[in-house]
């Protein structure tokens, strides 16, 4: 009889097939070797680093089974939603050993793929994607060990994109130095469209699957010069290749980074008009951009990932919020739209912040900490009880960006912030705290900022936009919702015909009223309502009037009073202050690159 010893490194191979697309299932089996002890244990992760959800990737494996290399059945046991623990010594033979006493296992289960977003599988007669943290397994205390991965194309015509490095003489065989790396790498396999691209004498890749009204040689224009204003910004580019993988789709949108390569999904349609355009290369800004900020320079709780729970940082204003603020600087600084653009685009932004309720209830820092139960989990409440560390993140950045330029004449910025943070911990993988990063923020702006901090980081006081935005020689407007409509505190959207009522703001004449997110409008005044009349009918009335406002409530026809309130700004815009003095100008030219002259332009 032969004794355990201490387990010596394996080798592990990941072969990945897909012999009928149709069937949306991706075959995968993992070949252990170099296996010394009585059992194996396998873990799925549950989320993916860039996505602050748990996800339960384990939910779409089937048909686990596990044996020996002489085809002999292993006995194996699930012990949690994604642990599996594989008996390797469990059949008659007592598995097939060699001279070392080392054994070989084979583990066999196939994936569900259906959902096309960019943190999970897709696959179909037209392509095959995978997210390696939904598809691969890891063995707990061996996360450091190399993994080869071979990909077998349904069709000879079929190629594979992956950042990984291809292992020399194998066929579609590619080599992660850990399982982070792995979990870090895409997968695309297909007749996508590939465009070859070097900046800086670095190798680039825009990959394409779908049909779409995309003009690939502009959009390979306009990325190089995202490229090299980021690269202009850290001090050059930290990499040999780098994948950009698009996927177009019916009405998709997102992004999520990796170390060398983003994934992007975006509407196939949504590249002719302009505001689309610059939409979608916002977009591909923010990603590349977080190859520095969160890839490299990221907070201590995500230094080392922990691939089976959440990993809690109340950072993630800055790692996501910053970006956000820089994915729209970068194209401007790339010359792609002009400062106007830019000052729409952020006044969108600041719209969104100061029409969602939810901004003062929860803070930027709490919201981070929260990723993982609310922001990718919205409910009817959402929007009164949260604010997402994106766009508070952002406007917090853009007011620290401000005061570091107003401070130092634009001789410091928020750049200098992010150069600090890439030298001092971007460069080595060391992750901040939440204590270091206030401190490289202090130090860059050369004043105190505890009370920035907790206010507008840690408290919920309203972003004072208009005090950091006049030294450039801008202040915030308001507008007012379609001619002074009464603000009633509902939204309501058609629904399969249907006018319902998908959002009640806090403490609004809606709420007062008893009506509830899900209701379907039925009538004001005894009359039916629409929801593309509801703007107009609204117009007849003044804020104080009370109507009569019919609604089923699941299924019960109800008739209650809403007074109306006075009417609510509906959005926000940045212009210029009446009087500009040359200091502002200056202060103006110095952040955004043009000259002031160009607000006062129709």
């Amino acid at each position: 009889m032969m004794e355990d010893s201490a387990p010596t490194v394996p080798t592990l191979h990941y072969q990945v097939s897909m012999p009928q697309p149709e069937s949306h299932i991706f075959e995968v089996v993992l070949r252990v070797g170099g296996w010394q002890a009585s059992v194996l244990d396998l873990k799925m992760p549950v989320w993916t680093p860039g996505s602050y959800l748990v996800r339960e990737y384990a939910k779409h494996l089937q048909e686990f089974s596990a044996e020996d290399v002489d085809e002999s059945p292993l006995l194996w046991k699930k012990l949690s939603k994604n642990h599996w623990q594989i008996k390797t010594g469990s059949h008659p033979a007592g598995g097939l050993v060699n001279a070392s006493g080392r054994r070989t296992t084979i583990v066999r289960y196939r994936i569900f793929a259906s959902e096309l977003t960019v943190r999970t599988n897709h696959l179909d007669r037209t392509h095959g994607f995978f997210n390696p943290a939904a598809v691969f397994c890891y063995l707990p205390g061996y996360e450091g060990v190399p993994i080869r991965v071979t990909v077998i194309p349904p069709q000879p015509e079929w190629q594979v994109v992956t950042p990984l490095p291809l292992v020399p003489g194998e066929a579609n065989t590619f080599l992660a130095k850990d399982f982070d790396t792995l979990v870090d790498s895409p997968f695309e396999i297909g007749t996508h469209r590939i465009y070859y691209f070097d900046v800086e004498g670095r190798h680039h890749e825009l990959v394409i699957w779908g049909e779409g009204n995309e003009q690939p040689s502009r959009m390979v224009q306009d990325i190089e010069q995202i490229i090299k204003v980021e690269s202009r910004m850290f001090g050059g580019l930290p990499y040999d290749r780098y994948v950009f993988l698009l996927h177009l789709s019916a009405s998709g949108y997102g992004g999520l980074e990796h170390k060398y390569s983003c994934t992007l999904n975006y509407p196939r349609l949504g590249f002719r008009a302009p505001d689309q355009y610059h939409r979608f290369l916002q977009l591909v800004a923010h990603e590349f951009f977080h190859l520095w900020n969160v890839k490299r320079i990221r907070p201590k709780a995500l230094e080392a990932f922990d691939y089976e729970g959440e990993n809690y940082t109340p950072s993630l204003w800055f790692c996501e919020g910053a970006t956000s603020y820089y994915d729209l600087l970068i194209p401007l600084r790339a010359g792609i739209y002009d400062a106007k653009t830019f000052l729409q685009s952020l006044s969108k932004d600041i719209t969104r912040l100061l029409t969602t309720p939810g901004r003062l209830v929860q803070s930027a820092s709490e919201s981070s900490w929260d990723a993982w139960i609310k922001l990718y989990r919205r409910d009817a409440n959402s929007d009164n009880s949260q604010i997402s560390y994106y766009i508070k993140g952002a406007m917090i950045s853009l007011l620290l960006d401000l005061l570091i330029r107003a401070r130092h004449n634009n001789a410091r910025s928020l750049d200098d912030v992010m150069r600090y943070l890439w030298q001092e911990f971007g460069i080595s993988e060391i992750g901040f705290t939440p204590e270091q990063l206030q401190a490289a923020l202090t130090n860059v702006a050369g004043i105190n900022l505890d009370e920035f901090f907790a206010k507008y980081i840690d408290g919920t006081d309203e972003l004072p936009f208009d005090d950091y935005l006049e030294p450039f020689g801008l202040q915030l407007q308001s507008v007012e919702n379609g001619n002074s409509v009464p603000f009633t505190g509902w939204t309501v959207k058609a629904e399969n015909g249907k006018p319902m009522i998908k959002f009640v703001h806090s403490d609004s004449p809606a709420e007062m009223a008893g009506i509830n997110a899900d209701d379907e409008l039925l009538a004001i005044n005894g009359l039916r309502v629409t929801a593309e009349q509801l703007s107009e009918r609204l117009k007849d009335f003044q804020a104080g009037e009370t109507l009569s406002v019919t609604v089923f409530h699941q299924d019960e026809l109800l008739t209650t009073s809403l007074t109306l309130a006075p009417p609510r700004p509906s959005a926000y815009r940045i212009v210029p202050v009446k009087q500009s003095s040359l200091a502002q100008e200056n202060n103006f030219k110095g952040w955004l690159g043009s000259e002031f002259a160009i607000l006062r332009q129709t």
